[in-house]
């Protein structure tokens, strides 16, 4: 199981449901900063070398390997599941046609591996799982369409999870996800499909997204001159959000701040909350009301100041389950353990619907 992010590269190996070997390979500023500005691909022999060097380290051959899987990147949008890695899908990748992102190594470096081993390379639930009714697409504009990218991996495990817990098919609840990481995604699922959700790009402001904005202010923004295209990008991925206000990503420098009497830290910890909120009472209008159960999870449904304020507001809209963190890793393996068990049928990469 192989997850890149921006400064780390997560790897476990599984046998059967257990987890053998869980790894961070976390990546310094100064081993990153040689690909500063460069395309994710570039990362390519460095990741590449680090994961080969921990898996010899532990004494795992490649030769030992029944499959490996990646964290789906940027792809065209596809259906739920797990994909079998092909050239399609690496050519895309490669050549970022959908979005340069780290996640786009996961297929390209779980491919090269299994290459080595002789065995199948997979992704599971790519973030550009689409699956929503198409009355969800119209953006108000008729040059743009709403894109459905998020945090689906996780959303759709735990989705599954909760199905298990409850003893009801996945296809028969009425689920409202939302998955609290450093970026927010709030989804509807109905039929086992999740219908709609708030995109990478829109909803609740979070560590450093902004989620959302006046459009007319960001409009005159980007037309100041003050900034390029790539500072405005920046601006609003990766540098807004609670970094924005208080300069730094951390929430739990955050509850510090606030614990020590920084009204403004307060402020900001509050409107965030706030926005979520509002998110979660948006979406539950897509189930038009009826929704069997909200489910919290992601990283900062592990703080307890977070959770106690978002339910005062939401908890009226059906019964809450949380389930702090993200595995991913787990969710990694579950999807492929389900195509090896012949428990799902693996899938054939193919763009199943344009974008604008």
């Amino acid at each position: 199981m192989i997850n890149p992010g921006s400064t780390s590269t997560k790897l476990a190996v599984f046998r059967g449901d257990n987890a053998e070997l869980v790894r961070n390979l976390r990546h310094s500023d100064e081993e990153m900063s040689q690909f500063h500005g460069l395309p994710a691909l570039t990362q390519f022999d460095f990741r590449c070398a680090a994961i080969e060097r921990e898996l010899n380290s532990a004494g795992i051959p490649a030769a030992s390997l029944d499959a490996v899987v990646g964290r789906g990147g940027l792809t065209g949008p596809v259906s739920s599941g797990t994909y079998r890695v092909n050239e399609s899908m690496l050519a895309e990748l490669r050549e970022a046609q959908h979005g340069d992102h780290p996640a786009n190594l996961g297929a390209i470096l779980a491919h090269s591996i299994a290459e080595k081993s002789g065995v199948e390379a997979y992704v599971v639930d790519p973030p550009t799982v689409d699956e929503w009714q198409d009355v969800a697409r119209l953006s108000g504009s008729a040059l743009m369409e709403r894109i459905c990218w998020g945090h689906v991996l996780n959303t759709k495990a735990i989705a599954r999870h909760f199905a298990t817990e409850s003893g009801r098919p996945y296809g028969d609840l009425r689920l409202l996800i939302v998955h609290l990481g450093s970026g927010v995604t709030v989804s509807a699922h109905k039929d086992g499909r999740m219908i709609d959700s708030t995109a990478v790009q829109e909803g609740p402001f979070c560590a450093d997204r902004t989620g959302e904005l006046p459009v007319i202010k960001l409009a005159q923004l980007c037309f100041s001159g003050r900034y390029s295209q790539r500072e405005i990008e920046l601006l609003l991925f990766g540098q807004g959000g609670l970094y924005s206000y208080l300069g730094t990503r951390d929430l739990q420098e955050v509850e510090r701040r606030i614990e020590a009497g920084d009204n403004f830290a307060s402020l900001v910890f509050d409107a965030m909350v706030y926005q979520i909120a509002k998110a979660i009472g948006s979406m539950s209008t897509v189930l038009q009301g009826r929704v069997d159960a909200l489910l919290l999870t992601g990283g900062m449904a592990h703080s307890e100041k977070l959770i106690t304020q978002l339910l005062h507001s939401v908890s009226w809209i059906a019964p809450v389950t949380i389930y702090p963190g993200e595995d991913e890793l787990k969710a990694l393996a579950e999807g492929v353990l389900r195509v090896l068990r012949g428990q799902e049928e693996a899938k054939s990469y193919q763009v199943t619907r344009g974008r604008s």
